[in-house]
């Protein structure tokens, strides 16, 4: 079985994460996106330490779409420089995991 990741990007508000989450899975990056509102950050930012209410957007994903996933992230987001962190995922519901496989096929 190959391998599958999780996702974790950081958004300025839930409108920016469906925007992004909507296009990498029209584009089978991504076999799913959940979006979590009502994320409040504490950071540091050009030498200063802001805070802000952001959302969260977690994506499923295989190892072969994860480099191709990040990129348009990127250019989708809104931030120089946003949070996207890949988590591999080690083990887990083997149903799920192909499903991952078959729903990020490219078309």
């Amino acid at each position: 079985m190959p391998g599958h990741s999780l996702i974790y990007i950081t958004t300025a508000n839930a409108a920016e994460a469906d925007r992004i989450a909507r296009e990498v899975v029209s584009r089978r990056l991504a076999a799913c996106a959940n979006i979590i509102p009502g994320m409040k950050s504490v950071y540091w930012w050009e030498g200063r330490m802001e805070t802000g209410d952001e959302t969260v957007l977690l994506l499923k994903t295989t190892d072969q779409r994860t480099s191709s996933l990040v990129e348009e992230i990127k250019r989708l987001h809104n931030y120089n420089v946003p949070c996207i962190v890949v988590l591999p995922l080690t083990g887990g519901n083997p149903d799920f995991l192909r499903w991952i496989e078959t729903e990020t096929r490219p078309l």
